[in-house]
C-alpha cells in the first residue's frame, strides 16, 4: 500500500509566531500517525490570506488554492479548532466554506473530489461547547463528501471559566490521550482500507 498523507488544517487565531493549543493537540495525534508511518502536514490557516467566499479562487491575492491543493493530495483531512464562546473559530467556519465550494468538482468516476479521503475533528479550550463544534465540523466535511470514521472527534477543555490550555494542562489527561489514539488509529485504518477498495461510482455521481 502506498504510503498514506494527512494534513491537519490548524484555524487558531494566532499564526505560527505564537504558540497554539490546537497545534499541540495535533502534535500528540502525529506521534500516532509518525508510528504509523502516515506522512503529515500542518497548514495553519492564520498564516494564509483566505478571502471570503466559495469559489475556487477568489482572486486578488487568494491564498486558498495553495491550501486546497494539500487537501486534494491528501488521504486524511483532520480540522482543528479553539473554542470560542462555545463555538469553533471563525477559520474553521471559512474553511469549510472554501471547502464545500469544490464539493461540486469531480474525480475522474464523478464523484466529489473529496469522496474516498477521511476527515476528523480536534477541539481544545477552557470553555464548554466541544461537542457542539466537533459535530459542526464532523457534519460539514462528511456532508461535502468525506468519510467519518467512528470516534475521531477528539477534544480538552480545562476546568470552567479562565484558566490553564491543553498545552499546559491538558496532555497528561487519560480521557483526551485515549481519543487522540482512537482519533489517529481509526482515520488510518479507513483511508487504509478506501485506498485498496474506494467507495463504488454507482448511484453517487455528479454528472
Amino acid at each position: 500500500m502506498q504510503q498514506l498523507k494527512a494534513v491537519f488544517l490548524n484555524s487558531s487565531l494566532k499564526s505560527s509566531e505564537e504558540v497554539s493549543n490546537t497545534e499541540g493537540f495535533i502534535n500528540d495525534v502525529q506521534v500516532h500517525f509518525n508510528q504509523l508511518g502516515v506522512a503529515s502536514e500542518i497548514v495553519r490557516l492564520a498564516d494564509y490570506k483566505i478571502a471570503l467566499g466559495i469559489a475556487g479562487d477568489m482572486g486578488d491575492g487568494d491564498q486558498w488554492p495553495e491550501i486546497l491543493e494539500k487537501v486534494l493530495a491528501a488521504d486524511i483531512v483532520i480540522l482543528g479548532t479553539p473554542l470560542w464562546l462555545g463555538e469553533k473559530s471563525s477559520l474553521a467556519t471559512l474553511a469549510i466554506e472554501r471547502l464545500y465550494g469544490s464539493s461540486s468538482e469531480t474525480n475522474d468516476k464523478g464523484q466529489s473530489v473529496f469522496y474516498n479521503k477521511v476527515g476528523g475533528a480536534i477541539v481544545t479550550g477552557n470553555e464548554d461547547g466541544a461537542k457542539h463544534a466537533a459535530a459542526s465540523i464532523i457534519y460539514g466535511l462528511s456532508h461535502i463528501g468525506f468519510l467519518i470514521p467512528p470516534n475521531v472527534d477528539a477534544y480538552w477543555v480545562g476546568e470552567a471559566g479562565p484558566g490553564e490550555s491543553y498545552n499546559q494542562a491538558g496532555r497528561d489527561n487519560e480521557f483526551t490521550k485515549s481519543a487522540i489514539e482512537r482519533l489517529a488509529y481509526n482515520t488510518y485504518h479507513l483511508a487504509g482500507m478506501l485506498k485498496n477498495n474506494p467507495i463504488p461510482a454507482e448511484g453517487n455521481t455528479l454528472e
